[in-house]
């Protein structure tokens, strides 16, 4: 068994610190500039693969536990009040050095060089945020692609990479995460959606709301659009424009602002004034939302739709919308080439909805009292996949069960009196 300090780690370390030795007092005279850019690229790959040495070194103390020589709580307060970092940072680089005995490739990748460690950092988060029931097989091509892309992309390149990493090496996999995730998110949405008003007895009241994306996307345009008609100079976003050719020299151009708590209050006091009730009976979104789906999502795919606020959408909120709301629907070929720019062509016309109305007489999901009024109308088969807009494909929904029919986790059925429930799948 080797001595103290015999170990090979001690006399590679030692080796190091002699040689950085002797770097400490030379003249970087003469070193030209092709030879200053050659050194640090190649000092950036030797702090990599020394940093690679540094985390394998501190999984292994926290294997022993260093810190029982000092009483400390963890290796990493140990590492922090030893090498004088802060606790955060010592806590990361223990986190780290634990990851990379999972990721071998990362490790690989790490002590060649080719991946620095803030790299490292964003490719195991990216690669510990991958669903745990991924196979071993995709989730060694993520990581195996990530360290690929390290060679040319800095961590912020990577940290979205990583986000998307799924959708090269499995795209199948990350439709049904993709989904799967939306779903959730959008079920919490709906969960968290509220509106209180408050009269403070002096002509004021008081609100307060909150609502999914996709439904203060649809706000935000329809109040933009006001302020902005009334202002053209102004803008979403504080950026001023660069100046033109056509512009004489000296001239400054106007200064353009981002539309203030006020003018959007005043907006949404217009908007409002603008409505005249002949959409309530529809309960559409009434805004002029564009949302862009594959043809495959249209008719029954995971894949998850994108609207024009760059939100994303579950699959089956995106059927939904395309079959009952005023919005533009999309709908896009495997190729990207656009099949179908749909304007209200799938809806039921206003005396449908009126004989819908006499008919039903409010929500046909068995148990529900939801008034005719408050209805939507939706298609018993659905428009994409054949289902024809007349009353015998018709019928009337609340917008919760409007939402049941189209949520991929119910099994639907149609019973005797025409009324329909709904079974939660096992």
């Amino acid at each position: 068994m080797e001595g103290l300090g015999q170990h090979q780690v001690d006399r590679g370390v030692a080796v190091i610190a002699g040689a950085l030795t002797e770097l400490d007092e030379v003249s970087l005279i003469g070193l030209d500039q092709t030879a200053t850019a050659a050194s640090l690229v190649e000092i950036a790959a030797a702090e990599a693969r020394l940093g690679e040495l540094k985390h394998r070194v501190l999984a292994h103390a926290s294997s022993v536990r260093v810190e029982e020589a000092t009483g400390a709580a963890t290796t990493a307060t140990w590492l922090a009040r030893a090498t004088r970092t802060t606790v955060r940072s010592s806590r990361r680089a223990v986190h780290l050095a634990t990851t990379l005995e999972t990721y071998a490739r990362l490790r690989e990748g790490y002590a060649a060089g080719r991946v620095i460690t803030e790299q490292a950092e964003v490719i195991a988060r990216a690669l510990d945020a991958l669903p745990v029931d991924v196979p071993a097989t995709v989730r060694a091509a993520a990581e195996q692609r990530l360290v690929e892309l390290a060679a040319h992309h800095d961590a912020c390149d990577l940290r979205v990479l990583g986000d998307r990493v799924l959708d090269v090496v499995a795209p199948a996999v990350a439709d049904a995460h993709e989904a799967a995730r939306l779903e959730a998110e959008e079920r919490a949405a709906a969960r968290k959606t509220m509106l209180t008003m408050t009269p403070d007895g002096q002509g004021s009241v008081h609100g307060r709301f909150t609502v999914p994306e996709l439904h203060a996307g649809m706000l935000r345009k329809q109040l933009l659009a006001l302020v902005v008609h009334d202002k053209p100079s102004l803008t979403t976003s504080p950026a001023t424009p660069a100046t033109t050719g056509e512009q004489e020299q000296g001239e400054r151009p106007e200064p353009v602002r981002a539309a203030t708590a006020v003018e959007l209050g005043a907006a949404l006091c217009e908007l409002l004034e603008r409505l005249d009730g002949s959409q309530v009976p529809e309960m559409s979104t009434g805004a002029t939302v564009v949302v862009t789906m594959t043809l495959d999502t249209l008719t029954g795919g995971l894949a998850a739709a994108t609207l024009d606020t760059g939100d994303r959408v579950a699959a089956h909120t995106a059927r939904r919308l395309a079959c009952e709301a005023g919005i533009i629907p999309v709908v896009l070929s495997g190729r990207r080439e656009v099949l179908d720019v749909g304007r209200r062509k799938r809806l039921f016309t206003r005396a449908q909805r009126i004989a819908l109305a006499t008919r039903d007489r409010g929500c046909t999901a068995a148990g529900c009292h939801t008034a005719a009024w408050f209805c939507h109308a939706h298609h018993d088969q659905p428009w994409a996949t054949g289902g024809t807009t007349d009353l015998t494909n018709g019928r009337l929904l609340c917008p919760t069960h409007h939402r049941t029919a189209h949520d991929p986790r119910y099994d639907t059925r149609v019973l005797a009196d025409h009324q329909i429930e709904f079974t939660l799948r096992c």
